[in-house]
């Protein structure tokens, strides 16, 4: 496989089924219970005053909920939603035509809003604090500056590189919140209701298996359930049971840990090409012919969460754990070494 399943996975568009598998309402969202809750009662105090929501800012990584967070939310509220994401706004009037369509009460979501460019951002904070816009038209001498009202409105950020965000952009939202991965449970039951949506037999076991590779990430359990069920269509009868999934999954070369072949080549190169590390993130991308963005934001921080890897001041280390995943043997020394950094 030239590129793996889980960069396919991150980067593959949203189908109509992806949009049914959404839960429509809070009560039908699951996991990310501290998060819920404060958007519910974000929404009910609203709600109760007869005003508009708060600006909030979603981060996390990608897949876990945000959009869905942001539709719900919308929903509750009984609202529109208009979507955009930072790097579709190239300009100021871009800005300026999303902006003056919007109702009272309306929802703007920005995804990635990271992207932002940095002239953006300026004509965003005075519509986030004041609701006007302020446009320079022409340039030079002729240059003048039109203020524009707006309708008061709630700006829901969405980001999976939060560290990026501009400080006077993150103090202009009222909620922020860090949406984490999922245990195998919660995922369990996220994929037993995508499975009852799809119309598809599963059992208890069957769902563990999915959930327990799927890097606690929803997205990603939604998108093996359905290569699940195209296995288990031709190859069985139908039902997807503990045995099948497990056989689908090692299909696509998904271990039992949820690691995948790229992310084995990973652990590879760092033992047997770099002796284990440290190695810069440049020299394991050219190693195992990958872009290091990628290597970044994809397959590193599950590696990292997994206790398989870890950053260090001089590069990333393979731990102990990386060495018996791949049936290495741990030089005497590494141990050592790789305690003290």
């Amino acid at each position: 496989m030239s590129e793996s399943y889980f960069q396919e996975a991150a980067r593959s568009p949203q189908t109509p089924e992806d949009l049914s598998l959404r839960p429509p309402g809070f009560e039908d969202f699951h996991g990310q219970e501290k998060v819920t809750e404060r958007l519910m009662l974000m929404v009910a105090a609203a709600q109760k005053r007869e005003d508009v929501l708060e600006h909030v800012l979603l981060s996390g990584p990608p897949g876990l909920g945000k959009t869905t967070l942001a539709n719900i939310v919308a929903a509750a509220v009984g609202t529109t939603l208009h979507t955009t994401s930072g790097p579709q706004i190239e300009k100021a009037g871009d800005l300026a035509g999303i902006l003056t369509n919007l109702q009272r009460g309306d929802l703007l979501f920005i995804d990635e809003i990271h992207r932002l460019h940095p002239a953006i951002e300026e004509y965003l904070y005075p519509a986030m604090e004041d609701f006007r816009l302020d446009i320079i038209i022409d340039s030079g001498p002729s240059a003048r500056s039109i203020q524009l009202q707006l309708p008061k409105f709630t700006l829901v950020g969405a980001t999976t590189r939060s560290g990026m965000l501009t400080s006077p952009l993150r103090s202009r939202f009222g909620l922020i919140n860090r949406l984490d991965y999922y245990t195998k449970e919660q995922l369990a039951f996220i994929i037993r209701r995508s499975a009852e949506i799809l119309g598809l037999e599963i059992t208890e076991e069957g769902a563990l298996t999915i959930a327990s590779r799927s890097r606690g990430t929803p997205r990603i359990a939604n998108n093996l359930l359905r290569w699940v069920r195209d296995y288990v269509q031709i190859r069985s009868d139908g039902t997807i049971t503990g045995s099948t999934a497990e056989a689908a999954l090692e299909m696509i070369e998904i271990d039992e840990d949820g690691l995948d072949e790229m992310d084995k080549r990973i652990l590879e190169a760092m033992i047997y090409k770099f002796a284990g590390g440290p190695v810069g993130l440049s020299s394991l991308a050219v190693a195992i012919g990958e872009d290091a963005s990628t290597l970044e934001e994809v397959h590193e921080p599950f590696l990292i969460m997994q206790g398989l890897v870890k950053r260090t001041p001089r590069g990333r280390v393979a731990l102990p754990t990386a060495y018996a995943k791949i049936g290495a043997t741990l030089p005497p020394e590494t141990g050592g070494q790789q305690s003290l950094l």
